[in-house]
């Protein structure tokens, strides 16, 4: 990998060189970021400490919320920087870094919403065997796997972008490194990258889409044979909150990066990366905790044991209680 390579850095531009936009988006964007740490981070606290969460749906919500910790914090903290930095400068080996983390993390997500959706076909469809195909074996090797098969992608798409050479303009069009971009920076010909980008990213989103398209397809059917209304409602129920998200980031994605070149322009697309990059992961949270009761209740919980001292004083609170109560029971 001999690379004629003559930039040393890049220059993001970001969205606007006007300092007092700057300062406004500055204000928005950590209080985005502050929302979006704060929501996942209750999402993980809350799904290792309520025993009644202790689930492989959220196990796997767990997971995605750690992931989408991540995933915002390779972008989010380098463009707050920027905005009040006089020079929006990135080392190479720091630009090539982020890229790396960041289509990892992307593909993680897309294997992690695959087997989600995976989890909700067996519990739907296969109740009696929910047990044994979804064990704590299964989950673990499951949520592994994700997290490998989205490094070891972004592995190859490293050694890819290594073979650019980049020996011209260093100033990128985005608030982050991206393919699109740096591929428009390369002074050679990135036709064979655009190819394996293009192949390799349509057939890992593709085949996680189809995964997901094939379990949902059955859960309809077999929520249609049921009968009661009520049951209708209470086994979409327990999946709506996973697609919505699947829809909101699928829709990004491939408005994104599957469209006809000639419709990409690096400006807008900065814009529309804000989407997937910095919006998504701050709102999944809140998607879960707003259509989901079994995380409500666990919130409502876990405010209620605060408010009396903490988990620890009101559990031992409630056992002397229920002591108590057997001890009169017993005596009457």
């Amino acid at each position: 990998m001999k690379n004629q390579t003559s930039v040393t850095e890049f220059i993001l531009l970001g969205f606007s060189n006007n300092p007092a936009v700057q300062r406004c988006l500055f204000a928005l964007f950590l209080a985005v970021y502050l929302t979006t740490l704060s929501g996942n981070l209750l999402i993980v606290t809350i799904t290792r400490l309520d025993p009644r969460l202790h689930t492989p749906m959220y196990f796997f919500l767990g997971n995605l919320s750690f992931l989408d910790l991540c995933y915002s914090s390779v972008t989010l903290p380098k463009m707050l920087v920027d905005f009040l930095a006089q020079r929006k400068a990135i080392s190479f080996q720091g630009c090539i870094a982020q890229l790396s983390f960041f289509i990892s993390l992307g593909c993680t997500e897309s294997f992690l919403l695959a087997v989600m959706a995976y989890d909700r076909y067996v519990a739907i469809c296969s109740p009696l065997h929910y047990a044994n195909i979804m064990s704590k074996r299964s989950c673990l090797q499951l949520a592994s796997g994700s997290w490998v098969g989205g490094f070891l992608y972004s592995f190859v798409h490293t050694l890819c972008t290594f073979r650019l050479s980049f020996c011209g303009p260093n100033v990128l069009t985005h608030f982050f490194c991206d393919l699109p971009p740096l591929f428009a920076l390369s002074c050679t010909d990135t036709s064979i990258n655009l190819v394996f980008a293009f192949v390799s990213g349509g057939a890992v989103g593709f085949g996680c889409f189809l995964i997901t398209l094939y379990s949902y397809s059955r859960i309809i059917s077999s929520v249609m044979s049921i009968r009661s209304k009520q049951g209708k409602l209470r086994a979409f129920s327990t999946c709506s909150s996973h697609l919505t998200v699947v829809v909101l980031f699928y829709g990004t994605i491939i408005f994104m990066y599957f469209r006809p070149m000639s419709s990409y322009s690096l400006t807008k697309d900065s814009i529309i990366s804000v989407m997937y990059t910095i919006a998504t992961p701050m709102l999944n949270p809140m998607i879960y905790c707003l259509r989901n009761k079994e995380v409500k209740g666990a919130l409502k919980k876990a405010l209620r044991a605060e408010g009396r001292g903490g988990p620890e004083e009101g559990s031992s609170g409630e056992r002397v209680g229920v002591v108590r109560k057997k001890a009169l029971q017993g005596r009457g």
